[in-house]
């Protein structure tokens, strides 16, 4: 199996010993991504809708880093500190995942690092693995 470290200066650095996404045979992984703006390193200021479109704008950067997209997401775990926004989280992301939405997980969690209100894993194939730099 080859794999091959995802990175995107573009969607932010990482907060610890990670990678943004790891590429396996076609599969993608990317990490548990945050609602950081790249250009100030500040959460996304505006509340969980602010947050959760920065969060899959930082999640479609790293797949582009890695010859994909959004529309190659097959699924997403999301991790909310407060469920009660989940309204709010879904609607922006069914704008973002109009047309064959990927299959998800949303979970509430006691706490997320940085004080993050959301953080969202996806999972895209993409298909014949194209390892390599990106």
């Amino acid at each position: 199996m080859s794999k091959t470290v995802i990175e995107s200066p573009e969607a932010g650095k990482p907060v610890g010993p990670y990678s943004q996404a790891i590429e396996a045979n076609g599969w993608i992984f990317v990490c548990g991504e945050k609602g950081v703006d790249p250009s100030t390193g500040k959460i996304a200021e505006g509340g969980i809708r602010a947050e959760t479109a920065q969060t899959l704008k930082n999640i479609d950067t790293i797949l582009k880093s890695a010859g994909s997209s959004l529309d190659d997401v097959v699924r997403c775990v999301v991790y909310m500190r407060r469920i009660d926004e989940f309204a709010a989280m879904n609607e922006v992301y069914a704008d973002v995942f109009r047309n064959r939405p990927p299959a998800r997980t949303t979970v509430g969690v006691a706490d997320l690092p940085l004080g993050l209100s959301v953080m969202i894993e996806a999972t895209a194939y993409r298909g014949e693995s194209h390892s390599g730099h990106y």
